[in-house]
């Protein structure tokens, strides 16, 4: 990590000059200048001071997730399928169980079903993309079709199930990750 270049760089996107900087951390513009040239190196406290005028953090500061995939392809897909409950689950964000969120691709056969889910912490978001399904949350049923969505706090037993002659396929989003 070139840590002068990324002070630099906060430094102009807080539209300030090396003086201005200095002026607010109580430094010596000479002294920015070397740090963001990196001549010389700050002490701890002298950098949390610098980050604080800059609107950030030591952890921040020192954070790359830059390298995490932003786009995903077809053929990253993970695929599971399950004959017996009649349902294939494509985990369309790889790894997406270590994020706060975890999307889905759910294709139920007629007759399928998502596996019984117990009430956990969390939200689940669906959306239709073709058929329909019967939501069982607790006691309550709800049809959903093409082109609807769903959305409830997991705070019960839930399913889905495709009651129907056609395959159904649905976008699931649980949050936090569960499937």
């Amino acid at each position: 990590m070139n840590i002068g270049e990324k002070i630099k760089h906060l430094r102009i996107g807080n539209g300030l000059t090396q003086q201005e900087l200095a002026n607010r951390c109580e430094l010596s513009k000479g002294f920015i200048s070397q740090v963001e040239r990196n001549l010389t190196s700050p002490s701890i406290a002298t950098l949390v001071d610098i980050l604080e005028c800059l609107g950030t953090n030591l952890k921040d500061f020192f954070n790359e997730n830059s390298n995490e995939k932003t786009v995903f392809h077809k053929d990253d897909a993970f695929i599971q399928e399950d004959k017996d409950q009649g349902h294939l689950i494509k985990w369309i964000v790889p790894n997406s169980q270590k994020n706060r969120m975890e999307p889905i691709l759910l294709e139920l056969a007629p007759g399928g079903s998502s596996e019984p889910d117990e009430p956990h912490d969390g939200e689940e978001f669906g959306f239709i993309i073709s058929g329909s399904v019967v939501l069982r949350i607790g006691n309550q049923k709800y049809r959903v079709k093409k082109g609807e969505s769903f959305y409830y706090e997991a705070s019960s037993d839930h399913s889905i199930v495709n009651e129907s002659k056609h395959k159904a396929v649905l976008l699931w989003v649980s949050s936090p990750p569960s499937f």
